[in-house]
C-alpha cells in the first residue's frame, strides 16, 4: 500500500535559479554533523481538479560524503512531465548535465511484488565529494487522495537553509492540512486564496542517537489532504472516519467478497460442529495460513484495493488485503463476523493520525469482536499465532470497517510484565572449569515474537544461534536442543543442554566465574557528551531467571557478589544469592524495564542505571581449593 507518508524526492521546473552553489558558502553551523544540505528546495502542489495535481519541484543539495547520497536520490513514480539535473563541484563549478533521456524509467520488479507501477530514476553514482547537485522536475498524477506530505527534513545528519512548500486547491474539494512538530524551528506560514505556503529555515542536523523517539514525533512536518478525493478514477470522502469507512467498504471491497461454493463447503467441512465462535476463527485462521502465501500486489487499485477472494482461493496467495479479505469471507461462511482493518504496520509504533482523516494506511488485518473486545488475525504470516500483533501492529491506532461506517480503535498493548523471559538452569563447574548443565527458557509477549522463529532454522543455524546468544561463554557446546511452539499462548519452551570448555577461570588454587551464565544483560547505552533529543523505550520487559549451581568436589566458596536491587523510573532489578550448602548455589534475579518517554537530561541516568545492571550481571563468584 502506498502511505500518506510519502517522502518526495524528485524535482519541479520553472525556476530561474543563480545560488552560489560552492561549498564554502555554506553556514558553519549547518555543515556541522551533516552527510548532507539542502540549499533550498521548492515544492509546488496545485490540485486543479478532483482527479488531477501536479507537483513542480527544484531542490538543491550538497552532499559531502556517501551516507549523503541517500537523502537526494532522484525517485519517482507519478507521471513525470519533466526533469533534469545538473552536477557543480565543491567550487560550484558545473560537472555534469542530466536531460530527461538520461533518467532511467522501469518496473517495480521484486519476487514478491505484482504490480504495474514504474519508477524514474537517475543512475548517478558519484566519482568526488562533496559535491551539488540541482534537481528540476513536474509530475502529475490522477490520484488525489494521496497529496504528498511535506517533510523538509527527510532523515537525521542532513541540515536544511531553506525549503517551502505551496499548494492551491481547486474550491470545494474540502482542502485541508495539519501541521506537526513545527515548534521551535524557523517557520513561517502563509495563508492564500485555495491554498497555504510553508517556508523554513536555517535547521541544523538532527543527531542520530540510541532510544530517540520515532524520527515522525520529532520533525517538522505538514500533512495536505482533502475531503472530496479520487483515486484510481474512484471518488472518495474524507470529512470524517466513519464515512471514509464507508467509502472503503462500498468503493473498495464491494464486489469482491463471492467465495465458489468449494470453499464454502471446505470451511463448514473443516469447522463441523464447533459452536464456540472465536474456536471457528482459529481453526480458518489456521486453514487460510496453511493454504495461501503472501504475494505484494500493486496493479490498478491494487494499492488499496483487494483482489476477489475466489482468484485467493484459486490461486493460493494474496496480498494483505486479499487475505484479510479471504479469511473475512471464509468467516462469514462459518457465522463468525469480522471487520477489514486498515493500520500502518512497522516495528516502531506509528498510528493512524485519528485527527487528520485521509489515506494513511500501509497494511490491511483482520479485526474479529469477541464480547467487548477485538480479538486480531495477521493473516499475512504463516506462523503468526491468531490474536497476536506484537512488535508490527500492536499497540496504535487503526481504522475498523464495520458495516455502520469506519471506527478508530487502538490494537493490542504489551505491558512490560507481559513481555516476559523466565529461565531455569541447573548446571556444575568442574575443577578443570568446564560448564556442563541444562536450562529451560520460556518466552511470551514481545520476547515470543523474537524467539519462536528458532525452531525454523536448520540444527546449523540454530547451533549458531545459541553461540551467539549466550556470548559470554566461550567454547560452547549444544548438546542438546528442544524447542516448542504453544501458539495458543502463545509461549515459546526452549530446553538445552549444553557445555562449556573454560567457562570459569582457573588461577592457581582459585576458580572464578559469572553465576549468571545465560541471560547476561548487556545493552548499555553509548555515552554521549550532549544528548539531544528526548529518550524512548518503546517496549517494555521482564525477564526472571533462576540458576542452580553445583560446585566442584574439594572446591568451596570463598567470595560472592553482594545482592542487589535497584529500582528507577526506567524499571527494576534484582539479584541473590543463596546458598543452599557447601556444594550448591542459588542464582537468583529479576529485571524489569519499562516503557516509557523521557526528557534527554534523563538519558545520562538511564544509561548509568542499564550499566549498573551489566555489571551486577557479569559479577564473579570466587572457589578456592580446599
Amino acid at each position: 500500500m502506498k502511505s500518506l507518508y510519502f517522502f518526495l524526492m524528485c524535482f519541479g521546473v520553472g525556476w530561474a535559479q543563480h545560488a552560489d552553489y560552492a561549498v564554502a558558502a555554506i553556514p558553519a553551523a549547518l555543515r556541522e554533523n551533516a552527510n548532507a544540505v539542502v540549499r533550498l528546495e521548492e515544492i509546488r502542489i496545485n490540485v486543479s481538479s478532483r482527479s488531477a495535481v501536479t507537483i513542480k519541484t527544484l531542490r538543491i543539495v550538497t552532499v559531502f560524503n556517501e551516507a549523503g547520497v541517500a537523502y537526494v536520490g532522484a525517485k519517482e513514480d507519478r507521471d513525470v512531465k519533466s526533469m533534469n539535473a545538473t552536477v557543480y563541484n565543491e567550487l560550484g563549478v558545473e560537472l555534469k548535465k542530466f536531460k530527461r533521456k538520461d533518467f532511467k524509467e522501469e518496473a517495480i520488479s521484486e519476487s514478491s511484488i505484482i504490480t504495474d507501477s514504474k519508477i524514474t530514476y537517475l543512475d548517478f553514482t558519484p566519482t568526488q565529494y562533496p559535491f551539488t547537485i540541482v534537481y528540476e522536475s513536474e509530475v502529475a498524477d490522477g490520484n488525489t487522495g494521496f497529496l504528498p506530505a511535506w517533510f523538509p527534513v527527510a532523515m537525521s545528519a542532513a541540515s536544511v537553509e531553506s525549503a517551502s512548500v505551496s499548494v492551491t486547491c481547486a474550491p470545494n474539494l474540502g482542502f485541508k492540512f495539519k501541521e506537526n512538530n513545527l515548534t521551535g524551528f524557523e517557520v513561517t506560514k502563509e495563508d492564500k486564496p485555495n491554498g497555504v505556503k510553508f517556508t523554513i529555515q536555517n535547521v541544523a542536523a538532527l543527531k542520530s542517537e540510541q532510544y530517540s523517539p520515532s524520527f515522525l514525533k520529532v520533525v517538522p512536518h505538514v500533512l495536505f489532504g482533502l475531503e472530496k478525493f479520487s483515486y484510481e478514477g474512484i471518488n472518495g470522502e474524507a470529512a470524517d472516519w466513519k464515512n471514509f469507512g464507508k467509502w472503503v467498504e462500498n468503493s473498495l471491497i464491494a464486489g469482491t467478497t463471492e467465495l465458489p461454493q468449494d470453499a464454502k463447503d471446505n470451511i463448514i467441512a473443516l469447522v463441523g460442529n464447533e459452536k464456540d465462535p472465536m474456536k471457528k476463527a482459529r481453526m480458518v485462521y489456521d486453514y487460510v495460513q496453511g493454504k495461501t502465501r503472501y504475494v505484494s500486489i500493486d496493479i490498478g487499485v491494487g494499492g488499496w484495493k483487494p483482489m476477489k477472494v475466489a482468484d485467493v482461493h484459486r490461486l493460493g496467495y494474496g496480498d494483505c488485503k486479499a487475505l484479510t479479505n479471504y479469511t473475512m469471507a471464509l468467516l462469514a461462511v462459518v457465522g463468525v463476523p469480522s471487520y477489514y482493518c486498515l493500520i500502518y504496520a512497522d516495528t516502531e509504533k506509528l498510528s493512524l493520525d485519528e485527527d487528520f482523516v485521509s489515506m494513511q494506511a500501509n497494511h490491511a488485518t483482520l479485526a474479529i469482536p469477541d464480547g467487548d473486545k477485538l480479538r486480531w488475525a495477521e493473516c499475512t504470516s504463516q506462523t503468526s499465532p491468531f490474536d497476536y500483533q506484537a512488535n508490527f501492529t500492536d499497540d496504535r491506532l487503526a481504522l475498523v470497517i464495520k458495516p455502520e461506517g469506519g471506527q478508530i480503535v487502538r490494537t493490542i498493548a504489551y505491558p512490560a510484565k507481559e513481555n516476559s523471559q523466565v529461565s531455569k538452569a541447573t548446571y556444575a563447574i568442574m575443577p578443570d572449569g568446564k560448564l556442563s548443565g541444562h536450562i529451560e527458557i520460556k518466552t511470551k509477549g514481545t520476547q515470543y515474537d523474537s524467539r519462536e522463529q528458532i525452531s525454523r532454522k536448520s540444527s546449523t543455524d540454530q547451533s549458531n544461534y545459541y553461540k551467539e546468544y549466550f556470548l559470554q561463554i566461550n567454547n560452547l557446546k549444544l548438546e542438546r536442543i528442544n524447542l516448542h511452539n504453544d501458539k495458543l499462548q502463545p509461549e515459546f519452551t526452549e530446553k538445552l543442554s549444553v557445555s562449556a570448555l573454560a567457562y570459569a577461570t582457573l588461577n592457581g588454587n582459585r576458580l572464578m566465574f559469572a553465576p549468571n551464565a545465560f541471560n547476561q544483560f548487556t545493552s548499555v547505552p553509548q555515552r554521549y557528551r550532549s544528548r539531544v533529543n528526548a529518550v524512548e523505550i518503546d517496549r517494555g520487559f521482564y525477564d526472571e531467571d533462576e540458576f542452580t549451581i553445583t560446585i566442584p568436589e574439594g572446591f568451596t566458596l570463598e567470595a560472592k557478589p553482594k545482592d542487589m536491587e535497584l529500582s528507577d523510573v526506567f524499571g527494576k532489578y534484582n539479584v541473590a544469592y543463596q546458598v543452599i550448602d557447601p556444594n550448591h548455589i542459588v542464582y537468583k534475579r529479576t529485571l524489569l524495564i519499562n516503557e516509557g518517554n523521557y526528557p534527554a537530561s534523563d538519558y545520562e541516568k538511564f544509561r548509568k542505571f542499564c550499566e549498573q545492571i551489566a555489571k551486577a550481571d557479569n559479577a564473579k563468584c570466587v572457589l578456592i581449593k580446599t
